[in-house]
């Protein structure tokens, strides 16, 4: 079992990014790249074939679904492959949807290849690799719970670091406008801020939400 190679798939939207991950990947003794998709939707198809044990996936791939998702519904079927997220983004509103999902592991896309190497061999045997970034941000967390903002407050958030109004954000997330008021008072709480604005500049210096 020890001399199976690791089979991976290669999930981004970038053409140059998945060339210079199967460069840096196919080096190593022991990893081969057996598929490439260039779209969430094509990696969730690919990665159920069955000959894949490894899935480096990115988190954004423009429109359609997006990595945390495609990671749940790989994650989601029984003997499914590991999910490695491979991505440039390192805010709350990126890594906890994609841990939460299920990914095995967490990397930026400036780590050393020694690195990334390490990663996919670690998530191969089901054991976690975070990004030092997203590692400290995680355990700041748990230090800090009354100051971490839930998964709901970081997507209102997000939206009104975008300019949308309370109603505009409702309707994007099909909440009522009251609810979305009720939100950003618990934000502002936890932030320790009392305005929109102070809350969106504390929430990105902190990596809360990215602008």
């Amino acid at each position: 079992m020890t001399d199976s190679p690791i089979r991976l798939l290669l999930a981004d939207d970038h053409p140059v990014v998945r060339a210079g991950l199967r460069a840096v990947l196919e080096t190593e003794p022991g990893l081969v790249v057996v598929a490439e998709a260039a779209t969430a939707e094509e990696a969730v198809t690919r990665a159920a074939e069955g000959d894949v044990d490894v899935v480096l996936m990115d988190l954004q791939f423009g429109k359609g679904m997006n990595g945390a998702e495609a990671t749940a519904r790989i994650t989601a079927r029984p003997g499914g492959p590991r999910v490695l997220i491979v991505t440039t983004y390192d805010s709350d509103a990126d890594t906890l949807p994609a841990i939460e999902a299920g990914a095995t592991g967490y990397l930026l896309k400036d780590a050393p290849p020694e690195d990334l190497a390490a990663a996919v061999r670690t998530a191969a045997t089901g054991r976690t690799t975070l990004a030092p970034a997203v590692a400290e941000r995680l355990m700041n967390r748990l230090r800090m719970p009354g100051t971490a903002l839930t998964r709901r407050e970081t997507e209102v958030l997000a939206l009104v670091a975008e300019g949308l109004s309370n109603q505009a954000v409702g309707a994007r997330l099909h909440l009522t406008e009251g609810t979305v008021k009720s939100h950003l008072v618990r934000i502002y709480g936890k932030l320790g801020v009392d305005s929109r604005t102070a809350a969106v500049a504390t929430a990105t210096d902190l990596g809360l939400i990215r602008r």
